[in-house]
């Protein structure tokens, strides 16, 4: 889909060259750039408006009239042309681990005649582990908003119109289509979404996708535009925010213990050529935390107050890490092919290289069966790693199908003898099994009754046909992390992130003793996972009673010592902890929907969802279009009322349409395409030989039902273009009949 995006922004732009802007030559449209080397080259890398062109003949300067040669034919599939820019702003509030951003922008329909209409499509590039929010749009007679329904009741309803494009492009780039704007207007367009901030050592940094291509710029005489960033960033009231680094200049507005406000208003020749990257340091140099408490709102359906835990490792690059027995669950089934095993064993090459010298580790393959590197752990010398290198260069061949349980079972044997270090289970796959939720139950068991360090499991799933879900729960139980690469093409970095937080823990067998006496407590993730260096430990979750006045947390350092710490309860420090946690709490309830298979809690997950307008895989998205003059026309008599059972997503009410999105979650894997071996990413292609077959059958019917007469009739009605064309169309039919035949006969070394 990304490839097919980049050929019709591409064709978009060779159709741009229509455009007549004006003798003068200070007003020649843009340079239009071709496709560079990457296939992928115009993928927007910031919030992107483009107008979907199916008739080439409405291309033109709807305020300049100009003489445009006739185009025949029509844009299959269309030719995409990226609008012109004329207003942007940004605002942005970094809470903790998480960045809220709201762009607003003007987008003119430059390339369309006044005459003529065209459908919009937005794009918006979101930073990592980002979730879309919403979208307003608002045109010249119609106004459209995005909101999230019910699942169910979405398709339920039978008046709602399909998207014909909307969705996910690539798992962060955010696509929805906007219908009929007319040429020359222009479109205000407010977009919300949320994104992680990246810690590491102490240090966060935010990276938000603000890179403008040169050629949205509007065309015209070198004029200046404002360029408006808004940046808000709230932690722990107490703590000592130390100022690093920022791509744009800023002005600090504000600064408090603990909050800091920044302003960039500029006058610019150019829209941002850099993606707006900010970073900033919480000075502490050993592990520290709080406690948010939150009282529930009046509309909230969970009226128990809520809290956020967070624990930092602070600045430890002197601090000592843990010991790690590691090994390494690498799925080889017939699907991990080419370039999704090349990056795979780049990455896991990598991880080996970055072992300590007292660390041990093994390696599995996993297809339908099990291969083992050696049945014991080895010391992570040179030596050993070099001779891993040869046996992954010899051993990982794509091909059978896909057992996770085996190879799952046979690392936690190995392992059950640690001591004097983490153990440690690093499990990549591409695939869904039928068991998923016996290994849950055989792991979560063996947690019960393991050693006093049990095994640490990290999951990594790739692409869209594994259960992520599964992968999810399974590192919840064994107190490890979960990430995944659903684009290909991010596999090597998001693998060798995930690694570096399992290879840098600094506390582990973290406890807080107090939360069990806490009334009706729950808490995200359900089993507290270790403290890396390579980010905070967030816990979050509600309870109904009174929170004790600290909270006292416990835990085992590197050296094996007891560590102990009181974190202090803060409230109403203008933090919202619903708004914040709300992303990875719907992710865990759902992975615990899955595995109990309970309405209830996805009725839970569809609540909260609806009530915080994160996503879900039991909520859907919708566009609702306003026509304003259609409202106006309408008097409040004649509201018509529908027979049918009240639906409070009834269409066509005052002037209402609702467009369905298609389905934004990520899903509970596919066990077809698991089982068929189909590669992440694959898209089915129709083979050429097929579309003939299909052409021939069609030609076949259609000549059947005519008759000499009706044919010399027919023909004697067209014109000479129509002739010709299928004058054309008959020598090359005739064309390739003989080349059939040819490689069949001729060339295929048979004499008859």
């Amino acid at each position: 889909m990304a490839e097919e995006f980049c050929r019709a922004v591409d064709d978009g732009m060779k159709l741009s060259k229509r455009i007549y802007f004006g003798k003068d030559r200070a007003v020649a449209p843009p340079k239009v750039p071709t496709m560079s080397k990457s296939s992928t080259s115009l993928l927007p890398k910031a919030p992107m408006v483009y107008a979907v062109i199916h008739d080439p003949g409405i291309v033109d300067n709807p305020d300049i009239a100009s003489y445009q040669p006739h185009v025949y034919g029509r844009c299959d599939p269309p030719a995409l042309i990226p609008l012109q820019m004329n207003a942007i702003e940004m605002e942005i509030d970094c809470y903790l681990d998480t960045a809220f951003v709201t762009v607003s922008g003007t987008w003119r329909v430059h390339c369309v005649t006044g005459s003529s209409t065209t459908d919009c499509r937005l794009a918006i590039p979101i930073g990592d582990e980002g979730s879309i929010l919403g979208v307003e749009v608002n045109a010249l007679r119609k106004s459209y908003s995005t909101r999230l329904v019910v699942m169910d009741e979405c398709k339920e309803n039978q008046s709602a119109t399909p998207a014909q494009n909307g969705g996910f492009l690539k798992s962060n780039i955010f696509t929805l289509t906007i219908p009929q704007i007319d040429g020359g207007s222009n479109l205000s367009i407010k977009m919300r979404w949320s994104q992680k901030v990246v810690c590491s050592n102490g240090e966060y940094s935010l990276n938000v996708p603000f890179t403008f291509p040169e050629f949205i710029n509007p065309a015209g005489k070198r004029m200046s535009k404002r360029e408006k960033i808004r940046l808000n960033v709230d932690v722990v009231a107490g703590s000592e925010l130390l100022f690093k680094t920022t791509s744009h200049p800023l002005q600090q507005v504000r600064r408090h213990a603990g909050s800091m406000g920044f302003v960039c208003d500029n006058e610019v020749l150019s829209w941002s050529k850099d993606d707006f990257s900010f970073s900033y340091a919480v000075s502490s140099s050993h592990i520290n935390g709080g406690v948010l408490l939150e009282s529930a709102s009046v509309h909230d359906f969970d009226q128990r107050e809520m809290f956020y835990l967070y624990l930092s490792p602070g600045n430890i690059q002197k601090k000592k890490v843990f010991k790690k027995d590691i090994i390494f669950i690498i799925d080889i089934s017939g699907s991990m092919q080419e370039k999704l095993m090349d990056d795979t064993k780049n990455a896991l090459l990598s991880a080996l290289s970055k072992l300590n010298s007292n660390d041990m580790f093994t390696i599995i393959a996993f297809n339908g069966e099990s291969h083992l590197y050696s049945k014991s752990m080895e010391l992570a010398s040179n030596d050993a790693v070099e001779r891993a290198r040869e046996w992954i260069n010899l051993n990982f061949v794509a091909g059978g199908g896909t057992n996770i349980s085996h190879p799952l079972n046979t690392a936690i044997e190995i392992l059950s003898g640690a001591q004097s270090s983490v153990p440690i289970i690093f499990l990549v796959t591409d695939g869904t099994v039928e068991d998923e939720r016996q290994i849950c139950t055989m792991v979560k068991n063996h947690m019960i009754n393991g050693e006093s360090i049990c095994p640490r499991i990290y999951t990594f799933g790739i692409g869209p046909f594994c259960n992520h879900y599964f992968l999810r729960m399974l590192a919840t139980i064994g107190r490890g992390q979960y990430d995944a690469a659903l684009d290909v093409d991010m596999i090597e970095s998001r693998m060798l992130t995930l690694f570096e937080k399992a290879s840098s823990l600094i506390l582990a067998n973290i406890k807080m003793d107090m939360l069990d006496e806490i009334d009706q407590v729950e808490v995200y993730p359900s089993h507290i996972p270790d403290l890396s260096s390579e980010g905070p430990l967030i816990l979050s979750g509600r309870y109904k009673g009174n929170f004790p006045e600290t909270l006292k947390v416990k835990g085992i350092l590197a050296d094996f010592s007891n560590f102990e710490i009181d974190l202090k309860i803060q409230k109403d420090k203008g933090i919202p902890v619903q708004r914040v946690s709300a992303r990875d709490q719907i992710q865990h309830l759902t992975a615990q929907a899955w595995l109990s298979e309970n309405k209830q809690l996805e009725q839970k997950v569809a609540k909260l969802s609806l009530q915080t307008g994160f996503i879900s895989e039991y909520t859907c998205m919708i566009i609702l279009e306003n026509d304003h003059l259609k409202k106006i026309k309408e008097s409040p008599g004649e509201k018509t009322v529908s027979k049918k059972k009240h639906s409070r997503y009834e269409a066509n009410v005052q002037g209402q349409r609702m467009i369905l999105l298609p389905n934004l979650g990520v899903g509970f894997g596919n066990l077809k395409a698991t089982a068929e071996n189909t590669p992440p990413g694959y898209e089915a292609k129709i083979e050429m030989a097929e579309i003939f077959k299909a052409a021939s059958n069609c030609f076949d019917t259609v000549c059947g039902y005519c008759c000499c007469m009706c044919c010399i009739q027919c023909f004697s009605r067209m014109n000479n273009q129509c002739l010709t064309a299928l004058n054309q169309l008959c020598i090359g039919l005739g064309c390739l009949a003989c080349l059939n035949c040819c490689s069949h006969i001729c060339c295929s070394g048979n004499d008859g």
